[in-house]
């Protein structure tokens, strides 16, 4: 008998937690596994040339369009929020005295807007940019709801990657003459930069797969605009549509299948970017 096994029959409440930790972790892999099997097979038969036309038409009801959208949206709100949330994060771990009220103020109504459902980032965005600033339904007020929706996320995922880097390193920066900035820019970041582009990865697929607050902002017209002033649908708002119409339910399976590869293969790049960037 293995000394493992006599440590677990000797203490009977490890072994029901090794199996309760084994056994959510395969629901959790079955219940992941089923749903990627279930899109690939009910979308890849029904993917087709037609349905990467340039032009969307109700016959074709092509999605090149509302992938093209999908990335000038995922852009346009990545150039928004990442400055702002890293040099919010900057300043919170880096500047601001520990214990400092105001600060436990920030990061409190950070976390109370990431909990805030979807939906009403989309009835502020509608009020704010679409009515008050007069832009319309765009991709500019769809790309500035979305920047608020992901901000606080990349400010907390940044603040824990800048926590993470150890003192050591600011204090040898310090005790070879390098100042305050050049310190957080030169040594601190650099070493954080998996973290950040870890929430950064987080941020893009919570765009990509956004609807709501979409539907009320970028709105749902099937083309690509003109400029950011246009209005025009994205994957996610585009196989919405096609689903809760009814009538194109085999284009919206096939639109997931795209969709699943869309976010799948911006996960992968930039996890690679985060390998390469660690070992500069």
């Amino acid at each position: 008998m293995s000394k493992k096994l006599k440590e677990y029959i000797r203490h009977p409440g490890s072994l029901f937690m090794m199996i309760l930790v084994i056994l959510a972790a395969c629901i959790t892999f079955a219940v992941l596994l089923f749903l990627l099997a279930y899109i690939l097979v009910k979308g890849i038969p029904q993917l087709k040339p037609s349905l990467f036309a340039l032009e969307y038409t109700t016959e074709n009801v092509s999605m090149l369009p509302a992938i093209i959208n999908t990335l000038f949206m995922t852009l346009i709100s990545l150039l928004i929020a990442v400055p702002f949330g890293i040099f919010s994060a900057i300043y919170l771990v880096e500047y601001a005295k520990r214990g400092n009220r105001f600060v436990n103020i920030i990061r409190l109504t950070t976390e109370t807007l990431s909990g805030i459902p979807s939906i009403v980032y989309g009835l502020f965005g509608m009020l704010f940019f679409v009515t008050a600033l007069k832009w319309g339904y765009s991709l500019l007020a769809g790309a500035f709801t979305l920047a608020i929706m992901i901000l606080p996320l990349i400010m907390r995922t940044t603040e824990e990657a800048l926590k993470a880097v150890p003192d050591t390193f600011r204090e040898g920066s310090f005790g070879l003459g390098a100042g305050k900035l050049r310190t957080v820019f030169r040594i601190v970041l650099p070493a954080a930069v998996p973290g950040i582009l870890a929430g950064i990865i987080l941020a893009v697929g919570r765009i990509v797969g956004e609807t709501a607050a979409l539907i009320y902002t970028s709105g749902t017209v099937a083309q690509i605009p003109s400029s950011v002033f246009g209005s025009g649908r994205t994957l996610a708002v585009h196989m919405y549509n096609l689903s809760s119409e009814g009538l194109h339910m085999n284009e919206s399976y096939a639109t997931a299948v795209v969709l699943l590869v869309l976010v799948t293969g911006i996960n992968a790049l930039s996890g690679f970017a985060a390998k390469k960037l660690s070992q500069i």
